[in-house]
């Protein structure tokens, strides 16, 4: 496998991620059978694991901390804050100096380590101001307690922000960004990958396989095709003429990933690594047989002719439903508009 550099950190990382999402109650709660899926993933060149604080309330970071046990210094470590660790408190969320502080404990012990290499701010927040945040991560970084810091799911704006906090305050800034991307979600194409480029960020992107979308899973049969009642969100609602159209562009994707001799999986992640934005795709296997569907992806390039005809399906920047975009949603919430609702 392939390391790439990480943005201008100098830190090499592997094309593929190993997402942690999955890794206990949320998906696979067998906890010696996460820890073989961790332990293959390393052994398979992986270097790079992503999770966070709110996967599985916790029991995700501890999964990952115990299976790294005696293979600590061989891993880049990524985790993340944000999220709402108790519903019943306030405070227990968000990007505040005051969260921050204990959220990166939090993190530290059930991870088991005493550093993190990259601690990210799970989503952005309109009420905080980013130099808070960014300056409690600084004191972090100064503490050894976090190597690098980055966002996930910022708008490009946002980033430009943070990075011009940065350089204002002379605060730590943030080095990687990690947004949605695959060949149905390519919105971050017209504007967050162009952005982070010219910052000099790594790009992690999380969802590859558009939430099973290019899994092979859903195809234009009925029966195997998606149900709101299943999938209790818009990116999943199958009155929705775009998701209509998201299983006719699966059907001819699966027909050019035959055509060029792989799955429509390795079609879907090599996509999204091809790209020289990319620095890592994240991946996150529930079982076994899934991660060895993912790993042939890392050592496989798309010829220019199989780039064309999925450009063809997808046109470079469109998300063929927006519903699928989690980023920048909050600048188009009522109260950011010129009206208020009625």
């Amino acid at each position: 496998m392939e390391y790439r550099p990480l943005g201008r950190t100098g830190v090499q990382v592997s094309p593929l991620c190993l997402g942690a999402m999955m890794i206990g109650p949320w998906g696979n709660n067998d906890r010696a059978d996460s820890t073989r899926i961790i332990h293959h993933a390393l052994d398979a060149g992986i270097n790079f694991v992503d999770t966070a604080d709110v996967y599985s309330g916790g029991t995700s970071e501890e999964i990952v901390g115990q299976a790294l046990q005696g293979r600590r210094d061989d891993v880049f470590l990524a985790t993340k804050f944000f999220m709402p660790m108790d519903e019943k408190d306030p405070n227990k969320r968000g990007g505040s100096r005051r969260w921050i502080m204990r959220a990166v404990e939090d993190s530290l012990r059930r991870l088991g380590t005493d550093y993190i290499d990259l601690y990210q701010v799970h989503r952005p927040s309109p009420d905080t101001d980013v130099e808070e945040t960014l300056g409690a991560l600084t004191d972090l970084v100064r503490q050894g307690k976090i190597r690098y810091i980055g966002s996930s799911s910022y708008s490009g704006s946002q980033i430009v922000e943070a990075q011009w906090a940065s350089r204002q305050r002379n605060l730590e800034r943030f080095v990687t960004e990690q947004p949605p991307y695959s060949i149905l979600v390519r919105g971050i194409e017209e504007d967050i990958l162009p952005t982070v480029q010219r910052h000099g960020m790594g790009t992690l992107t999380y969802s590859p396989l558009s939430g099973g979308w290019l899994s092979g899973r859903w195809r234009k049969d009925a029966a195997s095709a998606p149900t709101s009642s299943a999938r209790p969100s818009a990116r999943f609602d199958m009155s929705q003429p775009a998701n209509q159209r998201k299983l006719d562009i699966v059907e001819d994707l699966a027909i050019l990933a035959e055509e060029a001799g792989m799955t429509l999986i390795e079609l879907a992640i090599a996509f999204v690594i091809n790209h020289p934005g990319v620095t890592s795709a994240i991946v996150g296997p529930r079982t076994m047989e899934q991660l060895e569907s993912y790993l042939p992806a890392a050592d496989t390039h798309l010829s220019a002719d199989v780039l064309d005809r999925i450009d063809k399906l997808v046109a470079p920047g469109v998300t063929v439903n927006p519903d699928d975009n989690s980023y920048g949603a909050h600048e188009l919430t009522a109260r950011a508009r010129r009206r208020n609702p009625s």
